[in-house]
This record gives C-alpha cells, sequence and structure tokens, in this order.
C-alpha cells in the first residue's frame, strides 16, 4: 500500500508541476475575478461589446491583455484592453448597524471604512448606506471622503437587521451606467423581512439587473442562513465573501475591496457586422497565473436580453462563468440631433441679434425723415455715423430688449422703480441684466449642488430671477424713504425763503442747489419742468409720484389751497413741516416698538432657508430624500406653501400704519 501511495503522490505532484504555478504567483483561491458594466450597442457599421473586468486579490495581479479573448457565437474578435479610470464608478459601504453589532462592532466599522476611504481611488464616488430596524441611504456617492467618514463615524447600533431592504436601497442608488459595487458588512440573517425568500430574490434581481458587484465581509457570524444570503449576494455578479472576526481583519477585507478596484480593467470587441438580438458571447483571459471565464447571452440592438441563471466564476481556468453585466437595449443616439437644434438656435439668435437694428419702426423712420430736412444732412450724418459706431453686439442686445419691453404691461412699474432708485438703466440694459443674473446664478447654483446639478440649476434660476426685482425694489424704497425724512427740513427752508421776500420758484432753486440728495436732485428736476412751461404745483405733483411720497402730495395739496383761497404760504408750508415731523417721530416710535416682532420674522424666515443649504453640503444624502421620494416632495410643497403663507401672516402682523 506503500507504494501505491507513493506513486498517486508523485502523479499529483506531476500534474501540479504541469498546471504551473511560476514562482511569486497567487494562488486560484486566493483571486476573484468579477465582469460588471457589460454594454451590446449596435450602430450602423457594426456592433460592440465591451465590459469591466475586477480582480480582488492580497497581492499586486493584474490581467494578461495577450489573454484575453472575447467569443461571440463562437466566433473570436480582437479584445482592446485600457485602463478602466474614465468610467463613472461609483461604490456603496452597505453597513449594519443591528442592535447585535454593538459598540466594539461599530469601530470596527469606523476604522476599516476609514482604511477603505484611504485606499479606494480618487475618481470613485463613495455613498454609505446602513440597516437596523429600517434601511435607508445616509449619503449617496460623492468624493468627498471627509463628509463620507463623517457620516459613518455617526452611526450607532441598535435594533433588528434589515439586510435585504439595506441592499435594495443601495442598489437603487447605483442604478445606471457606470461601474458599481458594494462593500458589505454584516454579522446576521435578515430578521425584518416578512417574506424572506421573495426579499431575497427581489434584492438579487436588482442587483442582477443593475450589474452590482458585492464584497461582502462576513462579521463574527456562522449562521447558515446569514451565510447563505450572503454567498447568494457575492455571487451574482462576481463578488467576493471573506469572513473577519477582529477589526484587522475587517480592514483588511475593506482594504482588498477599494484595492481592487485600482485592479479594473475595461475591454471591447467589435464585429464589423451589425448584430441583432439574442447573442452568445465568451470572455476568457488570465491574471498571473489564475485563469477566468465568463460566458452567457446578450441583446443586441433593440431585442432584449434573455435571462439566464447565474453560474460561478471559473478562477482555475476558463469556463463556463456568469457574465455579470447585463444586455444593454441600444438607444439611437440622438446627441446629434441636439446639437443640431442648439446649434440652429444659436444661428437664429445671433442672426436676429444682427438685423435687428435694421428693422426700423415707423417712428424712426419719421425721425430720420425729419433729421434728413431739419438738421440738415451733415448733422444726421453725423447721428448715423455715431448710431453705426454703436452697433455692437452690446447695443444690439439692449436695442432687442427695448423691443421685447417695449409691448410688456409692467414696463411701467419697472421704469417708475427705477427712476425712484435713479438707476441709469433703459428698460431693455435692464432686461438684459436680469438675463445675465439667472444665467450666473443658475451657474453658481450647478457648481453649489454639486451631487444634484438640476435642483442647484433651477434654485439658482430662481434666486436669479427673484434677485434683481427685489433689490430694485429695496434700493428704489431706500430712496423714497430717505426722501420723506429730508422733506420736513425742505419745507422749512423753503419757508425761511419765503419769509425772507423770495418767491417760491426762487426757494425751489435755493432747495435744488443746497439740498443733498435725493431731494435736491427731485427739486432741480421739478425746476426745469416750470422753466418750459409746466405749472408748479403740476412739477411738485410728479415729484410726489415720482417718489410715491404722501408727505409730499400732501405739501403740493397745501399749495394748491393757499394759492386757492389765499393766505402767507410761508405759514402754511411752516404748519405742514411740523405735521410731517410729528409723523415721522410717530413712525419711527412705532418702528422701535415692532422691531422685536420684526426681527422674529425675519429669523423664522431665514432659518428654514440657511438650514436646507447648510444640510445641502453637511449631509446631502438626508437632505436629498425631499425630491427623491415621492413623501419627500409632497413635504417639499407643502413646506414652500407653509413658508409661504408664514410670511404673509407675519408681515401683515408686524406692518402698522401711520
Amino acid at each position: 500500500m506503500s507504494l501505491v501511495r507513493r506513486v498517486v503522490t508523485g502523479l499529483a505532484a506531476l500534474a501540479v508541476g504541469f498546471v504551473g504555478v511560476p514562482s511569486g504567483a497567487v494562488a486560484a483561491s486566493d483571486v476573484t475575478v468579477g465582469l460588471s458594466n457589460v454594454k451590446a450597442t449596435t450602430n450602423g457599421s457594426g456592433s460592440t461589446l465591451s465590459g469591466v473586468i475586477t480582480l480582488r486579490s492580497k497581492v499586486d495581479v493584474q490581467v494578461d491583455p495577450a489573454s484575453l479573448k472575447v467569443k461571440i457565437d463562437g466566433q473570436e474578435y480582437p479584445a482592446i484592453v485600457k485602463q478602466a479610470a474614465k468610467l463613472d464608478r461609483r461604490a456603496m459601504l452597505v453597513i449594519d448597524t443591528s442592535g447585535s453589532m454593538g459598540a466594539q462592532g461599530m469601530s470596527t466599522v469606523r476604522k476599516a471604512s476609514a482604511t477603505y476611504l484611504k485606499t479606494v481611488p480618487a475618481d470613485v464616488k463613495v455613498g454609505v448606506a446602513s440597516f437596523a430596524n429600517t434601511a435607508g441611504v445616509d449619503l449617496a456617492p460623492t468624493l468627498d471622503r471627509a463628509a463620507a467618514q463623517r457620516v459613518i463615524n455617526g452611526l450607532d447600533s441598535r435594533g433588528d437587521t434589515s439586510l435585504y431592504a439595506g441592499m435594495q436601497s443601495a442598489a437603487a442608488v447605483l442604478s445606471g451606467a457606470g461601474d458599481h459595487s458594494i462593500v458589505l458588512l454584516s454579522d446576521g440573517a435578515d430578521t425584518m423581512a416578512d417574506n424572506k425568500a421573495k426579499a431575497l430574490q427581489e434584492a438579487l434581481g436588482r442587483l442582477k439587473a443593475a450589474g452590482i458587484r458585492v464584497d461582502v465581509v462576513r462579521f463574527k457570524t456562522n449562521d447558515p442562513d446569514a451565510t447563505g444570503a450572503l454567498q447568494s449576494f457575492a455571487g451574482v455578479n462576481g463578488g467576493s465573501v471573506v469572513s473577519a472576526d477582529d477589526t484587522a481583519g475587517v480592514s483588511a477585507a475593506f482594504q482588498a475591496s477599494a484595492q481592487a478596484l485600482n485592479r479594473q480593467v475595461q475591454f471591447s470587441a467589435a464585429t464589423p457586422k451589425v448584430l441583432i438580438g439574442q447573442h452568445n458571447y465568451e470572455v476568457t483571459g488570465r491574471a498571473g497565473s489564475t485563469g477566468f471565464g465568463f460566458s452567457r447571452k446578450i441583446g443586441f440592438g433593440s431585442a432584449a436580453q434573455a435571462p439566464s441563471s447565474p453560474a460561478p466564476v471559473a478562477p482555475g481556468g476558463p469556463g463556463p462563468a456568469q457574465a455579470a453585466g447585463v444586455g444593454v437595449i441600444t438607444v439611437p443616439d440622438r446627441t446629434p440631433f441636439i446639437a443640431a437644434a442648439l446649434l440652429g438656435l444659436g444661428l437664429l439668435v445671433v442672426t436676429s441679434t444682427l438685423l435687428m437694428p435694421t428693422l426700423q419702426t415707423k417712428r424712426e423712420r419719421r425721425v430720420a425723415a425729419i433729421d434728413a430736412y431739419v438738421v440738415g444732412d451733415t448733422v444726421a450724418l453725423s447721428r448715423q455715423q455715431m448710431k453705426a459706431a454703436q452697433s455692437t453686439i452690446t447695443a444690439q442686445l439692449l436695442d432687442m430688449g427695448d423691443r421685447v419691453m417695449k409691448d410688456r404691461k409692467s414696463t411701467s412699474k419697472t421704469m417708475a422703480l427705477i427712476e425712484r432708485a435713479d438707476l441709469p438703466f433703459r428698460a431693455g440694459e435692464w432686461l438684459v441684466l436680469r438675463i445675465v443674473a439667472v444665467v450666473v446664478c443658475a451657474a453658481v447654483g450647478m457648481v453649489y449642488a454639486a451631487e444634484a446639478k438640476f435642483v442647484g440649476l433651477l434654485i439658482g434660476g430662481l434666486l436669479g430671477l427673484l434677485i434683481m426685482p427685489v433689490g430694485l425694489k429695496f434700493a428704489a424704497s431706500r430712496r423714497a424713504r430717505k426722501f420723506e425724512a429730508q422733506l420736513p427740513q425742505i419745507l422749512l427752508l423753503i419757508s425761511t425763503s419765503l419769509r425772507s421776500g423770495f418767491g417760491l420758484p426762487q426757494s425751489l432753486d435755493a432747495v435744488a442747489r443746497d439740498a443733498a440728495e435725493p431731494a435736491g436732485k427731485e427739486f432741480s428736476r421739478a425746476l426745469a419742468e416750470t422753466r418750459i412751461g409746466t405749472d408748479i404745483s403740476d412739477a411738485l405733483e410728479r415729484v410726489a409720484i415720482r417718489m410715491e411720497s404722501k408727505s409730499m402730495h400732501w405739501t403740493v395739496m397745501a399749495i394748491r389751497i393757499q394759492r386757492e383761497v389765499g393766505g402767507n404760504l410761508a405759514d402754511t408750508l411752516r404748519t405742514t413741516a411740523g405735521t410731517l415731523r410729528e409723523r415721522e417721530s410717530l413712525q419711527r416710535q412705532v418702528a422701535t416698538l415692532s422691531a422685536e416682532g420684526r426681527l422674529s420674522a425675519y429669523i423664522l424666515i431665514a432659518l428654514p432657508i440657511f438650514i436646507f443649504f447648510y444640510m445641502m453640503k453637511a449631509n446631502y444624502g438626508y437632505v436629498s430624500l425631499l425630491w427623491t421620494t415621492m413623501p419627500g416632495l409632497f413635504m417639499s410643497g407643502f413646506g414652500v406653501v407653509s413658508l409661504g403663507a408664514g410670511i404673509v401672516w407675519m408681515r401683515q402682523v408686524v406692518k402698522i400704519e401711520v
């Protein structure tokens, strides 16, 4: 019997020598190979099969490009291999936070996660999900490693285990194009699902459909139910299962998962003919001394992919295995059409801008004809040359803005506010400024909300739409309030001038020369109107309308009454000034008494807005539920309506008419 044993041992050694494990090579059992992000695309000249190969190993090992072979329906096609760093790569750390983890387990999670975040490639976006009694995404995939670590440090141990719900939540975040992976740490089986078998199949189906690779860290558990479920997760798309009982083991497992992303390669194989419908493909190759192989069906063109049962990766050599990708239904590329539409729109805007100054209105043609006869050809020519010199892109845009604003009902109100604020803007200039404000604020919003560009674009656009009219109203009301505060002193100055023997026009001229802004400028404008024939009362009435001043209206009324019934205008203006001064004193007293209420209103209005923008940076995954879930959308709408109602209510409470 001893001779037989020696013969068997020799044959086994000979077999091992024939397979060949070179010095420094990795044993097959130490390498896990995964295939993900498999895509089948078709265009007018042929078809392309592409995917991503991921190697998980304790030591550095790479895919041998020369050994990689891609076969479609048994026919081999040349494979192109390149690094996968330019892919949209996202990973989720799915953490078990049930009560069985305990404080020691959560400490292990924090240290292992720190190791993972330090090791993972810089281009990989990392998110965090946790599960206990409930499951959810704590942080959407982001490049902010510090934010991910802060979220993980904030997790604590409590409750039961909703493992399957946690995996489905993570898979939902990772849906879409790109290479996606999950690092799952759990110490037990699901205890929350009503139908555990159905919940497990739903989670596996979601992982399979999204092509997500799962690396499992089985922490301090030998529970058969937990082991079976965790192995199922890892087996869906070529992942791995590692058992760890301490911090060092968990950290090593997390580090290996992060290092696997550094060993990813992307391959593609093009066919000279167009493929439509279901086709079998096979991908084989070697990583060091380890062979691997994947095969299944995938849909090209408009045909859907037929389902196939999972098969384990065969690390010991090429053979049938599950390709952890999903056949992608090829959608016609509409990018050229979109680009052509944008180009056409741009050409239309430029052409309209260039032609707009040449499209004269009837009024402009009449003015040009009058210029030719009245001011002479020389002056008319100089005006035309000046206008031609101003025909820059800016002038053309402003001219277009004037034409757009000309027929709008709100233009008269806008121009009244611009005059009250004493801003040197035409209607067209104001429109261009508003458009620029919208574009700039939208761009800033997109940069600020890096994880939700559409939300940032929407909020920034709305802010840009509101900031200009709000700023204009603020500037106009501020100047009007300053005019109101100056008016009693102005009336006393006019009264003193009248007592000195000056007439009303001479008194107004003294105010125009000596008074500060804005009173000096407004009375100077009224005096200029009287010099071209306007009645002095009408000129002062226009000042009252322009500045929206009740006090000025009362002053004009006093002047007109004095003209009709007679009397001493100086005494009338002095009495009016005293009344206005007492009214202003009462207004200040009321403002002082209501200051606390107004300050409380400002704080209550600003608090939810400030907290929203702060949470966008501090915990985006938490606040993103407001627009990524249906309950969140209802809560957002209700919150905005409630905030608007609160603003109106508080404004009415603190607003006291004097």
